[in-house]
């Protein structure tokens, strides 16, 4: 192998700053034996305590002597100024990696995120320290692999668990501007020892594993459930003719006739494919028919119920006017829809959703569009419900008094909220994807600023967490994320950045300190993906996970591009390979992702060698069953001052109890098929018998006699103009440096 060509394709991860010649060099970490002398032999037998250069450790050291033992090697990687040398020494010390048999290269011991495949196997001794024996296909993961291998192997447990990834990017050989490389091997390597070291230690001791978390795994010729809560996603097919069995750790074995089992095989308890896959075909006719019949257009969020999901995206291949996507997308739709000759949007989400809808198609010139919600009853948002109270309004009097001020409301609130709040002090909604550039953006062309954001506390949170951490970086680093931002710049606008501290999302306030914990304990080598509204400890996890190339933090879209993109890796190695995602949002999520899952693997010639897991974390005690009784007749709820409605599964009869730690809104499982179909077949509605399922339009006006719906939609037209010119537009500019020359 060519290592100077190697480093060429690697350099960006390999850069350091240039040492001075007249800086020593320290010796070698390792020392190296003649080519044509070097035998290999398995690591474990080498002596211990094991020597690094001249530092001997004792059993009887500190839990820090493991972090110390990698000091001297960071010094040897920095003393090596030009990549190429990087490169030559990680490949000398691969050739001195024994290999591991073919027995040992099995999927439970693949290390999950590594550009290349990378194996690792662990165990406990007698004495109670830590063997690892690695290897991988690439020549420079194997000189990783060696590094690591050679300082943690016959460390004790608590030796393994205090080095911390940060520990290795003094090696400067991890990332270039946050980007994704082989060299995240040294992380990724490090979080699959110290999980298999926590397993190892807790079945010595005799306590109990967590319990997994339910999830499904999605292959390209099927889909299983694990855990009653991801079964649920999977609605029960009475007409099903084959089942699927499964062996014990939950992999498909074979499909066979009903009555064909095995002593050794166990039936999933929900047996079919996917309804969300595999529709009931003639509710799809129906629903299509009844589209066409009458033009209708659906435009349903990401958090629908999997078989309402599924019905619509088959039936999108007979009528395009169905568009399934996150809140800010929705309203966009909407307006094709009209323009394309549709007279009807019906809309699947919460109430302040079908409200922008309506105001968002009255803007663009089709207030004859009739848009309908999909109940006669209220159905609400306890994200939306925190910025319409009057502790909210009163977070926004004192951003009045403070000019010059900036008031960035998350797009998911009220129309209502959005005009009020305006008139207090200039507004601009965001979407999760978009907030961080939109706050640097307005930091930016506005000096002195003070922003106030809400009503999302755990994102407000999160983005200070995220420009806190923005200080510790490089300002070529912060320029890649905003080209007008330094160091000095985000340090000098953090005292200014004012987020409201009662607003939650009832569903993401559930990826708390059990949850994260459980994460740490059995997922830690897993993807994982969380959304802006998740707690701060969910929050700081993924992005720790995002520094090393395996999470993602961010909006439902960001979320399903990252999966996806994920994906595609897999299928261009061209490998066996088995990709774990934790999906920290809402469970509804999982329609769009196993449809996209199943599609990029049914259309690669390398699908069926990668398997794709999707993992709740939830309790499987989440779900509770319901009764025969009505909606009306179940009980509700408390959440502070909110009250819920245990809603049933639409499919699979069972309801999701917030006290379990389900991650599904029950609010959004209130946009039922049937609901859907109610309102369709009574359109045109010439008896009135509709009414309440109208969205509203707003005729009422605010404090300074302007029209509702006027008002509420300036915030989200100046967020368009973001969007299209990534600046603020130059009437919200004036608004801010002149406040009172708005009223």
């Amino acid at each position: 192998m060519d290592a100077r060509a190697a480093a060429s394709s690697s350099s960006p991860f390999f850069s350091i700053s240039p040492t001075p010649d007249s800086t020593p060099k320290p010796p070698s970490l390792f020392k190296l034996p003649p080519p044509k002398f070097r035998i290999l032999k398995t690591l474990k037998c080498l002596p211990r305590p094991f020597s690094c250069s001249g530092a001997t450790f004792s059993p009887s050291q500190t839990v820090e002597s493991a972090p110390l033992k990698l000091r001297p090697l960071a010094a040897e990687f920095r003393s090596l100024p030009d990549p190429v040398e990087r490169v030559k020494r990680l490949l000398r010390y691969a050739s001195l990696l024994p290999p591991l048999p073919n027995s040992a290269r099995v999927d439970s011991n693949r290390v999950m995120g590594c550009t290349a495949q990378v194996w690792l196997e662990a165990s406990l001794s007698r004495d109670g320290r830590m063997r690892f024996a690695s290897d991988s296909d690439s020549e420079i993961t194997r000189g990783f692999c060696y590094c690591l291998v050679s300082v943690l192997d016959g460390a004790s447990p608590e030796e393994v668990l205090a080095v911390k990834t940060d520990d290795l990017g003094d090696f400067n050989v991890g990332f270039n501007g946050g980007q994704r490389s082989r060299a995240n091997t040294w992380h990724n390597v490090l979080v699959t020892m110290q999980k298999k070291t926590r397993a190892l230690v807790a079945e010595r001791e005799g306590k109990a594993p967590f319990d997994p978390f339910p999830s499904l795994v999605v292959a390209a010729d099927g889909i299983s459930a694990k855990g009653s809560y991801a079964e649920a996603q999977l609605p029960n097919d009475g007409n099903a003719i084959e089942r699927k069995l499964w062996v014990g750790n939950g992999w498909p074995l074979k499909s066979l006739p009903n009555g064909a089992l095995s002593h050794n095989i166990v039936p999933l308890r929900r047996t079919n494919a996917a309804r969300f896959l595999f529709p009931d075909v003639f509710k799809v006719q129906e629903l299509v028919n009844v589209l066409k019949e009458k033009k209708i257009g659906v435009v349903a969020h990401f958090y629908m119920d999997p078989e309402v999901q599924g019905i619509l995206t088959a039936a999108q291949k007979q009528w395009p006017h169905i568009h399934i996507s996150d809140s800010l997308v929705m309203a966009d739709s909407a307006v094709k829809m009209a323009k394309a000759g549709c007279k009807f949007v019906t809309v699947l989400g919460v109430d302040f959703m079908s409200e922008n809808v309506r105001a968002i198609l009255d803007q663009a010139g089709f207030p004859e569009v009739g848009v309908y919600r999909m109940s006669n009853e209220r159905i609400g948002c306890s994200l939306a419900d925190a910025a319409a109270t009057p502790s909210y309004m009163s977070y926004l009097e004192a951003a009045s008094k403070a000019p010059p001020s900036l008031h960035v409301v998350y797009i998911n609130t009220a129309l209502e909220t959005k005009a009020f709040a305006h008139e207090l002090v200039p507004t601009i909604t965001c979407t999760s994807s978009n907030v961080v550039q939109t706050i640097l953006q307005a930091f930016a062309q506005v000096p002195d600023l003070h922003i106030w954001y809400g009503p999302d506390s755990y994102m407000g949170a999160n983005i200070v967490e995220l420009f806190q951490q923005m200080t510790k970086m490089t300002n070529d680093e912060i320029a890649e994320i905003h080209p007008e931002h330094t160091r000095y710049s985000i340090e000098a606008l953090l005292p200014r950045l004012h987020y409201y501290q009662e607003g939650t999302c009832i569903v993401h306030h559930l990826f708390g300190h059990e949850v994260v914990e459980k994460i740490n304990e059995m997922y830690s080598d897993a993807f994982l993906t969380a959304h802006f509204e998740v707690p701060g400890e969910m929050f700081s996890l993924a992005m720790e996970a995002k520094r090393r190339g395996m999470g993602v933090v961010g909006s439902t879209q960001n979320i399903l591009d990252f999966i996806k993109q994920r994906v595609q890796e897999a299928l261009d190695r061209n490998v066996n390979d088995h990709l774990q995602f934790v999906l920290g949002t809402e469970s509804g999520m999982v329609t769009s992702i196993v449809a996209a899952v199943r599609s990029m693997l049914n259309s690669s010639q390398s699908g069926d060698k990668v398997k794709v897991e999707i993992v709740f974390p939830v309790s499987s005690d989440s779900i509770t069953k319901a009764s025969s009784s009505s909606p009306a007749d179940l009980k509700s709820i408390k959440m502070g001052d909110v009250i819920l409605p245990v809603i049933p599964g639409v499919a699979s009869g069972e309801g999701c109890s917030i006290h379990g730690g389900c991650a599904s809104c029950p609010y959004m499982k209130m946009n039922s098929l049937s609901s859907l179909l109610k309102v369709c077949h009574h359109l045109p509605d010439e008896t009135n018998s509709l009414t309440p399922y109208e969205a509203q339009r707003f005729k009422f006006q605010t404090p300074n006699g302007k029209l509702i719906a006027d008002v509420g939609c300036e915030p989200i037209l100046h967020m368009r103009h973001f969007q299209a010119s990534k600046k603020l537009p130059e009437k919200l500019v004036t608004d801010i440096l002149q406040p009172h020359s708005r009223t």
